[in-house]
Order: C-alpha cells, then sequence, then structure tokens
C-alpha cells in the first residue's frame, strides 16, 4: 500500500462498502422474517397451495442473496485487516501485488487476476 493518505481512502472505500452491505443484510433479514411471518401465520400447505411454492422460492432466494451478503460483509472485514496489517493489496495466494484495476473494481479482492 503506497502512502498514508491512499490507506485512508482505501480505508473509507471500505468502511462505505461495508456499511451498504451491512444495511443489505439487515433489510435481507427483515425481509426473510416477513416471508416466515407471513407463512407461519396462513397455514399454507405449500404441496398443494399455488401461492407456496411462491413463498418457498422467495424464501429461498432471499436465503441465497443474505448468504452472498454475509460473504461480501466477511470479505471486506479481512481486507480491513489486511489494511491495518499492511499487506491489502498482496495476493493471499501467490504474494503479488494485486492489480489497481482490480482493487478499484473489487475493493476485497484477496487475490491477483492470476490466482482468482
Amino acid at each position: 500500500m503506497g502512502d498514508r493518505s491512499e490507506a485512508g481512502r482505501t480505508r473509507e472505500v471500505l468502511e462505505a462498502e461495508r456499511e451498504r452491505t451491512l444495511a443489505a443484510v439487515r433489510g435481507l433479514d427483515r425481509d426473510r422474517e416477513g416471508i416466515v411471518e407471513s407463512a407461519r401465520l396462513s397455514a399454507v400447505d405449500d404441496e398443494h397451495d399455488p401461492e407456496g411454492a411462491t413463498l418457498g422460492f422467495e424464501r429461498a432466494h432471499l436465503e441465497a442473496l443474505l448468504a452472498a451478503a454475509r460473504g461480501r460483509l466477511d470479505d471486506l472485514d479481512r481486507a480491513l485487516e489486511r489494511l491495518a496489517a499492511g499487506t491489502y493489496g498482496i495476493c493471499t495466494s501467490c504474494g503479488a501485488p494485486i492489480g489497481a484495476g482490480r482493487l478499484a473494481a473489487r475493493p476485497a479482492a484477496a487475490l491477483c487476476i492470476s490466482c482468482a
């Protein structure tokens, strides 16, 4: 990582992305709980109710989105740890620098393009 101001800008980018991702996780959690509560309140028989499959699909879709958002949050936390340790921007697999373009597109990237 370059000079101190570059590290500060990188921290701001990572923290802003972390806050956006955390807000998404919270929203998806609320949506999932709404579906669960809705299904609990209506005695839906997924097998015989035409709406049952839709509720099941929506819940599975939200679960997948939630898992991806939580994974992104973990990636951002690890990127912040690498930044604090002075290893941000260095591939965790081969030790080569991660290209600036890749880091601009994926600030939490831990792997260079070759290792990805």
